[in-house]
C-alpha cells in the first residue's frame, strides 16, 4: 500500500476519533433516519409475515408474489415512487417531507417492510404449527402465543432485522432523490460518500466506509453469538 493510501486512511481515523462534526453529523442523520424506519416498520412487518405463513385466505398468493416482487425493486425506483407521493403535486405533498428526514424515513420503510415481510414469512413457514396449536389450546392468547413462536425463531428473526437495517442504511437512490443529500439535514452516510468521492475527497468517504465496515463486523459478530448459543447442548 503506498503512503499516499497510508496517510488518507490515518486522516480518516483522524476524523473518526476527533470528532469531526461533519462527519459525525453525517453519521447521525444516517442511523437516526434508518433506525426510526426500522422500528416503525418492525412489528407491522412481522405480523404480516406471521399472518402469511400461518393462515390462509383468498388473495395470499398475490400478497406473498407482490411482498417478493418490492423485495427485488432497485431503491432508486423506490426513491422515484416515494418522491411522486411527496412532491407538491403528489398524494402527500400538504406534508412537505420532500428533502426532509421525514420523507427519508417515508422512502426507507417501503425498501425496509419487504424484506422483513418476506424473510420473516420464510422464518415463521419453517416452524413446527404444533407448537402454535399447543399455546392455542393450553388457553394462551393470541398475542403470547405470537411472542412464544417469535422467541423460538429469534435467531432467523434477527436475521431478517439485520438484514432489512443494512439494505436501508446502506442504500443510496432513494436517500438521494427524497432527501436531496442537503448537508447537516439529510445528507447520510452512502450519499455523503458518493459525493466525497465524486469531490476527491476521499478521507472522509473513508471514514465514514469505515463506520459502515465495523458496522457490519458488529453485526455479524452479534448473529453469530446468537446463532451459537441456540444450538443445543451435547450430552
Amino acid at each position: 500500500m503506498s503512503d499516499g493510501w497510508l496517510a488518507l486512511i490515518q486522516q480518516a481515523f483522524g476524523l473518526l476519533f476527533s470528532l469531526d462534526p461533519d462527519v459525525w453529523s453525517i453519521i447521525s442523520v444516517s442511523f437516526a433516519v434508518s433506525v426510526s424506519a426500522l422500528l416503525i416498520t418492525l412489528i407491522p412487518s412481522i405480523m404480516l409475515g406471521f399472518i402469511l405463513a400461518f393462515t390462509q385466505f383468498r388473495g395470499q398468493w398475490i400478497i406473498t408474489n407482490l411482498v417478493q416482487t418490492l423485495q427485488s425493486i432497485p431503491t432508486v425506483v423506490i426513491g422515484l415512487l416515494a418522491y411522486l407521493l411527496l412532491t407538491r403535486n403528489g398524494a402527500f405533498g400538504d406534508l412537505r417531507w420532500l428533502f426532509t428526514q421525514q420523507g427519508m424515513i417515508i422512502g426507507q420503510m417501503m425498501i425496509c417492510a419487504p424484506v422483513l415481510v418476506a424473510m420473516s414469512q420464510a422464518a415463521f413457514t419453517s416452524a413446527d404449527k404444533r407448537a402454535w396449536e399447543t399455546c392455542r389450546t393450553m388457553g394462551a392468547s393470541w398475542f403470547d402465543a405470537v411472542w412464544v413462536i417469535c422467541r423460538e425463531l429469534r435467531v432467523p428473526l434477527l436475521m431478517a432485522v439485520i438484514a432489512a437495517f443494512y439494505r436501508i442504511v446502506t442504500e443510496v437512490g432513494c436517500s438521494m432523490m427524497v432527501g436531496g443529500n442537503i448537508a447537516h439535514v439529510t445528507r447520510n452516510i452512502p450519499t455523503a460518500i458518493a459525493l466525497e468521492t465524486s469531490k476527491g475527497d476521499f478521507a472522509q468517504a473513508i471514514a465514514l466506509g469505515l463506520v459502515l465496515l465495523i458496522l457490519s463486523l458488529v453485526l455479524n459478530f452479534v448473529l453469530g453469538t446468537l446463532r451459537g448459543g441456540s444450538r443445543p447442548r451435547s450430552h
